[in-house]
């Protein structure tokens, strides 16, 4: 079952908007700093953290879209590459990828995806990537 939905915002609570509104002001660069964007728009920093990234508006340029992933990677021999070829079946491509060393034989995996020409959703990839052997802890850190 997809995780995601599309709402009309007349029924969010007025501060899912001025999230948006904030993040948008940071990254156009009008202000520099979360404390300057969240008095602007009228919220508390705790609200802005707790929101941003888990709301969003819907992309004008869907051929340009962008996913992070974490996933915790069991220290074994094609655990990652297993990882690497779902996702490329997915038709996601992998923009980044940063693995830290292993402790106690599980490794922390963050990776940027380019994920505008799967036809599948995000939601199916993850569960997929869950479902492989050696992975647990797939999760979906934003998506742009």
């Amino acid at each position: 079952m997809d995780k995601y939905y599309i709402v009309d915002r007349s029924i969010l609570p007025d501060v899912v908007e001025k999230v948006i509104e904030a993040r948008a002001l940071l990254e156009n660069g009008e202000v520099h700093q979360v404390s300057e964007a969240v008095k602007r728009v009228g919220i508390s920093r705790g609200t802005y953290y707790k929101y941003k990234d888990v709301v969003f508006r819907p992309s004008q340029e869907l051929s340009n879209r962008k996913a992070v992933v974490s996933l915790m990677l069991h220290h074994e021999r094609g655990v990652l590459s297993e990882v690497l070829n779902r996702i490329s079946l997915a038709d996601a491509s992998i923009l980044t990828i940063n693995q830290n060393i292993p402790i106690h034989n599980w490794a922390s995996v963050v990776m940027s995806l380019d994920i505008s020409s799967m036809p599948n959703t995000l939601d199916a990839l993850i569960n997929d990537l869950h479902a492989l052997k050696g992975v647990s802890a797939v999760q979906l850190v934003s998506v742009e």
